[in-house]
């Protein structure tokens, strides 16, 4: 017997081997029709959809008024996000358009926190230069220099899912962590987390690590005025959403020997470089050309999501939140759904 699921048609943008691979091995249990764009998501690119009903996107598809409109033309009826953040999303106009947006709120914190951890470890004890150098039959140490992480201050942005799967990860190090967010984890207080205003954070942390999501309160929380109060050769890792950075003045501080490491594994502008192989290409980008060029900065292709655990859960919860939203016109965990 047909599914009643077959009868439904989504189309996923952005997609990499990976994705095809994991939502084809869970949606035999689920029997949608499935449609697979490498693209990205735009007012050009929508044109590629043809009799979908569901449109499946990830972190740097444009899904604002004009596209949503020509979704609405389509007779899509929804956006299905297989991410956590939906900034890219207007949802207003996915409203007005009665399009229903879920996302996958949760997939696996502790592999973005993992990633920010690994980010603080590979800048501070330099392993990605040890290695280098090993293989080149070059055996010295300096250069190599690095600091103790016990007894010193990390300052988490943001104690959501990551962000507390990152604090306990900092806990386990010896750290003293110092958190900001608009609830209060009382969890977190209990493991020994101090909760403080931003400029405290700021002036106090030795490490600052990015777990916020990005919105207007939030959109270079990271400023000029935010790095002149940071102690001198701070640490910053942003594992969130590049628009957390005010790259412009991250660069400035870097010059100036202000910010002492810098770890991203995102970027205000990656939409036109993460995802895709560039090898053979030049890089249009001088910004990100800049930041590649300083020592003390490491750089990763929003890679902090990329294990097995992530992309099964990522499958799962998509297309579960899809068939709900068919078979009851809600989704039982209800931070899954935005509109």
């Amino acid at each position: 017997m047909e599914k009643p699921s077959a009868t439904y048609k989504i189309s996923f943008f952005s997609t990499q081997p990976y994705d095809k691979i994991f939502f084809e091995k869970y949606n035999a249990d689920f029997g949608f029709q499935l449609e697979f764009f490498d693209t990205q998501l735009n007012l050009k690119t929508v044109q590629l959809i043809s009799n979908s009903s569901i449109v499946c996107v990830f972190v740097n598809d444009c899904v604002d008024d004009a596209v949503i409109a020509e979704l609405a033309a389509k007779k899509v009826e929804i956006i299905a996000l297989r991410c956590a953040g939906f900034n890219n999303v207007d949802l207003e106009a996915a409203k007005k358009h009665n399009i229903r947006v879920c996302r996958v709120p949760a997939y696996s914190p502790q592999a973005v926190a993992e990633h920010a951890m690994a980010m603080i470890l590979t800048l501070n004890r330099k392993t990605h230069k040890a290695y280098n150098r090993v293989r080149e039959q070059n055996f010295s140490l300096n250069g190599l220099l690095g600091f103790d992480l016990f007894g010193k201050t990390i300052g988490v942005v943001g104690t959501g899912n990551i962000g507390k799967a990152f604090v306990k990860i900092a806990i386990g190090f010896g750290c003293r962590v110092l958190a900001f967010d608009v609830a209060v984890d009382a969890q977190l207080e209990q493991l020994g987390v101090v909760y403080s205003d931003l400029d405290t954070l700021f002036k106090e942390s030795d490490i600052i690590s990015l777990h916020c999501p990005l919105n207007e309160n939030t959109k270079h929380i990271i400023d000029a005025q935010s790095l002149s109060v940071m102690k001198k050769n701070v640490m910053i890792i942003n594992t969130s959403r590049g628009g957390l950075i005010e790259t412009s003045s991250v660069i400035d501080a870097l010059k100036e020997e202000k910010v002492g490491y810098l770890g991203i594994d995102v970027y205000e502008q990656e939409e036109k470089l993460f995802f895709k192989d560039l090898s053979a290409d030049i890089i249009k980008d001088d910004v990100i050309q800049r930041l590649m060029s300083f020592p003390n900065v490491l750089v990763t292709a929003h890679q902090a999501f990329f294990t097995e655990e992530a992309l099964t859960q990522i499958a799962l919860v998509t297309l579960n939140n899809i068939q709900e939203l068919i078979q009851k016109n809600s989704i039982e965990n209800q931070s899954a759904l935005l509109v």
